[in-house]
């Protein structure tokens, strides 16, 4: 499977659709179960305000994981993700109700480059606050 998209076809300053993920006690539980992170400070409420946190946060990796799917979806194909990385800059709070916490991710084109890819800029929100920094990947383009 190859990109859905033409490299001749996207230009720098490009926007892909932005998309906003909930997140619940419930999918971290879920996540906990298919990653092996059973720390409780994403799970257990009084574990996480013992050691500082202000109530059970994402894990980290989920919160990446959800982000990079802008991109995938634009692309229509996970394999054409060459290089991702970010920097955690804020945690992403997961109240104990039925609405949790909503990670508002958006993305744009910020260069292209040799070899028919290009770098793509994330940001990723979480109550207004900037949750991942330098979110950037490296996608190869049809």
């Amino acid at each position: 499977m190859t990109a859905k998209i033409s490299y001749d076809d996207v230009e720098v300053g490009t926007e892909l659709p932005g998309r906003a993920f909930p997140v619940t006690r419930t999918t971290l539980v879920q996540y906990a179960g298919a990653s092996g992170d059973f720390n409780p400070i994403h799970w257990n409420e009084k574990f996480a305000k013992e050691v500082g946190l202000p109530d059970v946060i994402a894990h980290g990796m989920f919160t990446m994981a959800e982000a990079i799917r802008v991109v995938t979806d634009w692309t229509g194909d996970p394999g054409a993700v060459v290089e991702y990385g970010v920097r955690f800059t804020k945690p992403v709070v997961v109240p104990n109700d039925d609405k949790g916490a909503l990670v508002e991710v958006a993305g744009k084109v910020g260069a292209k480059l040799d070899d028919r890819t290009v770098r793509v800029d994330l940001i990723a929100t979480c109550g207004g606050q900037k949750v991942l920094g330098r979110s950037q990947a490296v996608v190869r383009l049809a």
